[in-house]
């Protein structure tokens, strides 16, 4: 099987085997889960509940109007006991809806089985997919119900599978690969009937070659679903790099993959669609990595949506007596945060990252050598360092110019500096300024 891989990129270690080879576990339902109102791109839900109500495992608890949102549902069963407030990985205060558990299990009414899954038109399983709330679930969040319809002018040919899962230490797409690879297959073909696409191509990277060999069985009867090897390499698992590596195609500036007739999947986003089509179970579970060095007892957990990050700690045996960092995702792309407390699980939450003392260090940021390895490595074909000194004048049109929006905000730039230099994080806030400047423009017409 001949490896496929992308121009730029770097080699960070994997830090994978602490967890690679530990089975999934149920994490222990929360006491009181605090489910967001807001755990997706878009507009955030209205609460549909109030305090006191009693609610039931699978219920849906919030909702929007707007196209691009997504409905979130009761984790467990219980009594609603606050519409309050609770943290976002961004560092946001969101509303949430606070559901005390009485450990009854009690499923929805409206969560079963469809036995008839089979004869679903494509409407109707984007119908299915926007009401069980499954959003992309390898950390964008972007609600999957409208990635299922696009634009009438851009059919898509190809369903692009990730399963590259290239952020070091993370391994919840890893474990759900060997563990469901069926229910994989299932999703994948779900979503090649809603956008009637012709062909899936499944990238993984080789370092994960147990899971090849088990998606591999598990699509042997399908001739339109293909697994394909991929170089070990990051950012492997970026939307654009996959469609360029899986089918030859670039995506144009500017635009997304369905400029060239691909839509991106996440392997644990399908295996959601399989849940939520054939069995009726929304969106309100997922596969949590929880590791590295500051914590006791490595893991991945199989954890309810509102579960306190706090309880997990615990349940891995607490932080390590030299813990020093605690990053929600991987270390190339996933945010720091100052500490554990009023942090919820959420559909997006692929792993949670302990480093100590020792992995943590701190860099003075030097000039600029224009030494080149930021243009080398960066996947996008960007100029990292002239973005970078745009941003450094407060010369936004300047960095609009050398195509900031295009950024991925990898971070391969900022880990090849030498100089230390945090080209990823300028050029982060030029996007949100360019953003901004445009909706004032907007706004002001």
């Amino acid at each position: 099987m001949t490896l496929k891989t992308f121009k730029g990129g770097v080699h960070p270690g994997d830090y994978k085997s602490a967890t690679e080879g530990k089975p999934s576990v149920a994490a222990k339902p929360p006491a009181v889960a605090m489910i967001p109102l807001s755990q997706h791109s878009g507009a955030p839900c209205e609460p549909l509940v109030a305090v006191g109500d009693l609610v039931k495992k699978g219920q849906k608890i919030g909702d929007s109007d707007a196209s691009i949102s997504a409905p979130v549902h009761a984790s467990i069963s219980g009594k609603v006991i606050k519409i309050g407030t609770c943290r976002s990985s961004q560092g946001r205060t969101v509303n949430a809806v606070f559901i005390e558990n009485d450990f009854q299990e009690t499923w929805h009414e409206d969560v079963k089985p469809n036995p008839n899954w089979e004869q679903l038109s494509a409407e109707e399983i984007v119908k299915i997919v926007r009401e069980a709330g499954i959003v992309g679930m390898g950390g964008a969040a972007f609600p999957t119900h409208y990635k299922l319809v696009p634009p009438a002018d851009e059919p898509i040919k190809y369903v692009i599978v990730n399963g590259a899962e290239c952020e070091p230490y993370l391994t919840c797409d890893h474990r759900v690969m060997l563990e469901r690879p069926d229910d994989l297959v299932l999703g994948v073909k779900l979503v090649m009937k809603a956008v009637k696409a012709e062909k899936a191509l499944i990238g993984i990277e080789d370092n994960k070659p147990d899971a090849i060999a088990a998606v591999t069985k598990a699509a042997a009867n399908e001739p339109n679903i293909e697994v394909h090897a991929l170089h070990t390499k990051y950012p492997q698992g970026s939307g654009k790099q996959l469609n360029t590596v899986l089918t030859g195609m670039e995506v144009p500036s500017g635009c997304q993959s369905s400029a060239v007739g691909c839509l991106v999947q996440n392997v644990t986003t399908c295996i959601a669609v399989a849940d939520a089509v054939c069995f009726g179970v929304p969106s309100i579970e997922r596969i949590v990595t929880i590791t590295g060095s500051g914590i006791k007892e490595p893991k991945n957990l199989l954890v309810r949506v509102g579960t306190p990050i706090e309880e997990l700690i615990e349940e891995c045996g607490g932080f390590t007596d030299d813990v020093r960092k605690l990053i929600l995702g991987g270390p190339m792309m996933g945010p720091a945060l100052p500490g554990p407390e009023d942090l919820p699980v959420t559909k997006g939450t692929c792993g949670i990252l302990c480093m100590t003392e020792a992995e943590v260090k701190e860099y003075e940021i030097q000039p600029c050598i224009k030494c080149g390895k930021c243009v080398e490595v960066c996947p996008m074909n960007l100029m990292p360092l002239f973005l970078a000194s745009a941003v450094e004048h407060n010369m936004y049109d300047k960095a609009e110019a050398y195509h900031a929006v295009d950024c991925i905000e990898c971070g391969c730039c900022s880990y090849i500096c030498p100089a230390k230099r945090p080209l990823t994080q300028w050029i982060g806030m030029a996007k949100a300024e360019i953003k901004a400047a445009k909706r004032r423009a907007a706004a002001a017409k």
